[in-house]
């Protein structure tokens, strides 16, 4: 573990994960500086805070200087390396780093790691139930990462013994030089090509999850996935695979055979539970639930741990959350989907007519796939936010007696609200999965879900 002591780390990025390390390093004796583009108006309660602690704050912008005298310097999540600060830290030779590899290199206890495009909160939350059942007292379970509070806040609390689930996003991979013992790729489709500027980028950013795992580790990969099964030559230790279909060879994983979910071990097949036992909407939800297994069982947990996590479970925030049923009409927050192809295994979810708001930031992903389902399954469409001219030209024009039947163009999510309840018949649902992100209105997509939710829960 390294001394802090002393040590200057300049952290870019007063978000969640930022604060969180400022938080950490600063109890460890590190001279820390956070900054931020934002102004000190703007971050008010961020520094609020972190009164008390000796931290420096440089905010408005990203100086040089602010690299003199400088040990590490670490970003935040939504920070990218090729922004030019970090840049020159690299051409100084100065360290980049980030929490999430600061938090592997002194976390002392086991570590299973789980990453994908689509799917990787609600598998990494049920793993996490899974393992709280199966611990024994007082060993602990550790959930978090990219989702709820960045776990190098609860560093100092963890012991040998405990049990620590990681979900980990793109964002956090590209830096890292760690590996989980026990990793897992859900998916890789394409996402965050903003940001990333390629798939083959992005892909290699969810790859280093396996990079750099020894050859006792497992690595759990998705046959059904072509971006996740394409990596099997990465695979150092032992694979475990998941997928809906049944599995050929004597492969250990997870699948689907007769209307249940069976584990294969050692050329031993052992039924799970029933697929119909499975509380969550949508073939994708039932894909993480063999994935939650194949994790779990993999990591050594009880098949009653497995089975007791996955009963009753009825997701996680929007995530496909059903929200109100008002004038025969269900309506669900799915302000997760922040890419066309989340929006479209959400579609996938339902059978009734679907009134399905779109709109929110475009990510630079193709819209075409989901086009062509809204012209198969969506009865009513309502766009809106930054993305929402992109979206019509990708869906086309009104074509007659042909699906959509209708499309609006709101000024905001409030009024989309209010023109998809206008629309949306007895029977049918309002599906909110934007495809989009929310940084053109909200701060994330949990805000623009939460707004959706007063808003819908205020209509007459």
């Amino acid at each position: 573990m390294r001394d802090w002591t002393g040590q200057r780390v300049l952290i870019i990025g007063a978000a969640r994960q930022g604060l969180a390390l400022a938080r950490y390093l600063a109890g460890q004796g590190a001279r820390v500086t956070l900054n931020d583009q934002r102004s000190e108006k703007q971050l008010v309660s961020a520094m609020e805070s972190m009164t008390g602690l000796p931290v420096e704050w440089a905010l408005g912008g990203h100086p040089a200087s602010l690299l003199d005298h400088t040990d590490l310097v670490c970003l935040s999540g939504g920070v990218p390396p090729q922004i030019p600060l970090a840049v020159e830290a690299v051409r100084r030779g100065i360290e980049l780093s980030n929490d999430s590899q600061l938090f592997m290199e002194a976390v002392p206890c086991p570590v299973i790691g789980i990453t994908g495009s689509a799917g990787k909160t609600t598998t990494t939350t049920l793993v996490g139930r899974m393992a709280q059942i199966h611990a024994k007292s007082p060993d602990r379970v550790w959930v978090g990462g990219n989702i709820g509070t960045p776990l190098i806040d609860k560093l100092t609390e963890m012991r040998p013994d405990d049990r620590v689930v990681l979900e980990l996003s793109s964002f956090q991979l590209e830096l890292m030089t760690i590996s989980p013992s026990i990793a897992a790729i859900l998916n890789i489709t394409p996402n965050h090509l903003d940001r990333h500027g390629t798939l083959e980028a992005y892909s290699a950013a969810k790859a280093r999850i396996l990079e750099f795992q020894a050859a006792d580790s497992i690595t759990i990969l998705n046959r059904d996935d072509e971006g996740s099964w394409s990596l099997i030559s990465k695979v150092r230790g032992k694979l475990v695979s998941f997928g809906l279909h049944p599995m050929a060879g004597d492969m250990d994983g997870m699948y689907i055979e007769g209307g249940n979910l069976i584990w294969q071990a050692d050329g031993t097949q052992k039924d799970i539970l029933k697929a119909a036992e499975v509380q969550l909407r949508g073939e994708h939800n039932l894909a993480n639930v063999v994935a939650a297994c194949a994790i779990a069982l993999a990591a050594g947990f009880s098949i009653e741990a497995v089975r007791a996590g996955i009963r009753n479970f009825q997701g996680v925030p929007h995530r496909l959350q059903f929200v109100r049923h008002l004038n025969g009409v269900d309506w669900y927050n799915d302000s997760i989907a922040t890419a066309p192809e989340r929006t479209c295994a959400a579609i996938r979810a339902f059978d009734e007519p679907i009134t399905l708001m779109l709109g929110g930031r475009d990510k630079d992903l193709p819209w075409q796939d989901l086009a062509e389902l809204v012209h198969q399954k969506v009865d009513h469409v309502v766009v809106f936010g930054e993305a929402s001219l992109k979206i019509l030209a990708a869906i086309g024009p009104l074509k007659d007696g042909q699906r959509p039947y209708t499309i609006q163009h709101c000024d905001s999510l409030e009024t989309a609200v209010k023109a998809a309840a206008d629309v949306a018949q007895p029977g049918g649902v309002v599906l909110l999965s934007p495809g989009g992100t929310s940084y053109d209105k909200f701060n994330d997509f949990e805000e623009r879900g939460e707004a959706f939710t007063l808003w819908v829960n205020r209509l007459p």
